[in-house]
C-alpha cells in the first residue's frame, strides 16, 4: 500500500483521532516544549494523515488548553505561567478530592491491598533515593485512585487539567526533599482510603494539592 492510498484512509474522523492522540501524548510527555511552534507539514509527514486532519486535531487540543494559535503565526505548544499553573491546581484539588472520596467508598479488599503495595513501593523509593522511580509511582497511584472512584467525569477533567502543567510538576517533584514530603501525604490518602473514610480521604487529598501549590511557589 502507498503512502497516498494509506493517507486516504486516514482522512476525516480517523485521521483526526489519530493525529490528536498521538499529538497530545507528545505534549503530555514533554517531547515538544511549551511554545514550540507546531508546523503543519511537519506533522502531517510525522503522523501520516491528512493537513485536514493535522487542522481539526489542533483546534481539538487548542480547545483543551494544550495548544494556542496565535495570529499570522499558526499554533504553538501553549506555555503555561506559573500563576496559571497554581490556578490548574486549585481546580484539580477539588476534583482529586472527590476521587479520593470515592474511591474510599468503593474500594474492594482486592483493591485495597494494591494501594498497600503502592504504599510500600513509594516508601521503599524514597528510601533507595530514587526521586525518578517516586515520580512516576505517584502518578501511578493517582490512576489507580481513578479507576477505584470510577468518577469518570472528574477523571477525564484531571487528565485534561494535567496535561497542562507537566513542566510545572516536574520541577515540583525534582525539589530537594520533596519525595519526603510527598510520601507522608500520599500513604495519608492511602490510609483513609483503605479505612474507608471517605472524609478522611479527601481532606488528606486536599492537604497534598495544598503542598503541591506551596512547592511550586518556591520557584517565584
Amino acid at each position: 500500500m502507498s503512502v497516498s492510498d494509506i493517507r486516504e484512509l486516514q482522512r476525516g474522523t480517523q485521521g483526526k483521532a489519530i493525529a490528536a492522540e498521538r499529538l497530545r501524548r507528545a505534549i503530555r510527555a514533554g517531547e515538544v516544549a511549551p511554545g514550540q511552534r507546531l508546523v503543519e507539514a511537519e506533522l502531517v509527514e510525522q503522523f501520516g494523515v491528512t493537513r485536514g486532519s493535522v487542522r481539526s486535531a489542533i483546534d481539538e487540543l487548542t480547545a483543551e488548553g494544550l495548544i494556542e494559535r496565535i495570529h499570522n503565526r499558526g499554533a504553538r505548544v501553549r506555555a503555561v505561567s506559573r500563576r496559571q499553573a497554581v490556578e490548574i491546581l486549585e481546580c484539580r484539588k477539588v476534583l482529586e478530592g472527590l476521587i479520593a472520596a470515592k474511591a474510599a467508598e468503593r474500594a474492594t479488599p482486592a483493591d485495597k491491598e494494591r494501594l498497600r503495595d503502592y504504599s510500600e513501593r513509594l516508601s521503599t523509593a524514597v528510601r533507595d533515593g530514587e526521586p525518578l522511580k517516586y515520580s512516576s509511582l505517584n502518578h501511578e497511584l493517582h490512576a489507580v485512585l481513578r479507576e477505584i472512584a470510577g468518577q469518570n467525569a472528574a477523571a477525564d477533567l484531571i487528565s485534561r487539567l494535567n496535561a497542562q502543567i507537566v513542566r510545572h510538576q516536574f520541577q515540583v517533584a525534582l525539589l530537594p526533599g520533596r519525595p519526603q514530603v510527598s510520601l507522608g501525604e500520599h500513604v495519608a490518602v492511602v490510609d483513609a482510603v483503605i479505612a474507608g473514610d471517605a472524609d478522611a480521604a479527601e481532606r488528606a487529598m486536599r492537604d497534598h494539592l495544598d503542598s503541591v501549590i506551596k512547592a511550586l511557589a518556591q520557584f517565584d
